[in-house]
């Protein structure tokens, strides 16, 4: 049975073809898109649709491939060494499993979740590359070979912050998630707002897309950001009326601290209000 999204996600035709396409052909699947677009709840409801454990591997600047592999802890070992403990003479007493050996030898086939892997170093896309093909790794410390039982769902997502090399591209299955249109919108904050009054949701949306559409803005808002806009609208009891019917780009939202992030935007949408009201 194929990946249609959850009663907590709504996937796209795209989106779905996409991440049954990558489990058909046993490829990680590589999403990008705009950050709170549901890159790393995709794996979350992926997991739970199928059954299957999720192992999620946030990556940071830095983290480092080996990691996902599994880590030697030297300095436990000399430790014991010193105290006398027994478990030195089995150094795999100190070997910790990554996320990539907790995947490769699960019992049941789990989703693996790569997490922003344009975080990390450059390098770092291209030393998993055998891993990721081969489903298998060496650990010298042990002299043993780890071999995937059954191939993971691997799902990797990228903010674009930084190029990925080609050689591990094309060892991916890619998807860009684009921003949903509006009637896509409204079915994900349906999901979310089940009884949420009609009108407020109209005028919501409607400011919602008039800033994101202003030109010159740094970061426009997103879904995430817009479900927080909008919790905080219910919680405070905010009349539809407060919110612009029209010219929404022109006058800063209430609570507008969910949606706008840094005082360039904020700036630039004083100016268009004194503009306006000149």
């Amino acid at each position: 049975m194929g990946f249609t999204g959850t009663k907590n996600y709504i996937a796209s035709k795209e989106l779905q073809l996409a991440v049954n396409a990558a489990i058909t052909l046993e490829k990680p699947l590589l999403i990008k898109g705009e950050p709170g677009t549901g890159k790393t709840m995709l794996a979350e409801e992926l997991s739970a649709s199928l059954g299957a454990d999720l192992l999620q591997w946030h990556i940071k600047s830095t983290t480092k491939a080996q990691q996902g592999l599994y880590e030697y802890d030297a300095v436990s070992r000399l430790r014991d060494s010193q105290l006398g403990d027994a478990r030195v003479h089995n150094i795999g007493n100190y070997i910790v499993k990554g996320k990539l050996w907790q995947a490769f030898t699960a019992e049941k086939r789990p989703v693996l979740l790569i997490d922003e892997i344009d975080k990390a170093d450059i390098e770092f896309p291209n030393d998993l590359l055998l891993e990721l093909d081969k489903m298998e790794f060496f650990v010298y410390e042990t002299q043993e070979r780890i071999v995937a039982k059954q191939r993971p769902i691997v799902i990797i997502t990228s903010n674009n912050e930084k190029e990925l090399p080609d050689a591990f591209l094309r060892r991916c299955f890619f998807h860009y998630i684009q921003f949903p249109e509006r009637e896509e919108m409204t079915q994900i904050l349906d999901v979310h707002f089940p009884n949420i009054k009609k009108d407020l949701l109209e005028k919501a949306l409607t400011s919602f897309f008039q800033i994101r559409d202003v030109g010159g803005i740094k970061k426009k808002p997103s879904t995430s950001e817009l479900i927080d806009w909008l919790k905080l609208l219910v919680a405070d009891d905010i009349p539809a009326s407060v919110l612009q019917d029209n010219d929404a780009k022109n006058a800063l939202p209430p609570l507008y601290g969910a949606l706008l992030k840094n005082e360039q935007d904020i700036h630039l949408f004083e100016k268009l209000m004194f503009m306006a009201r000149r």
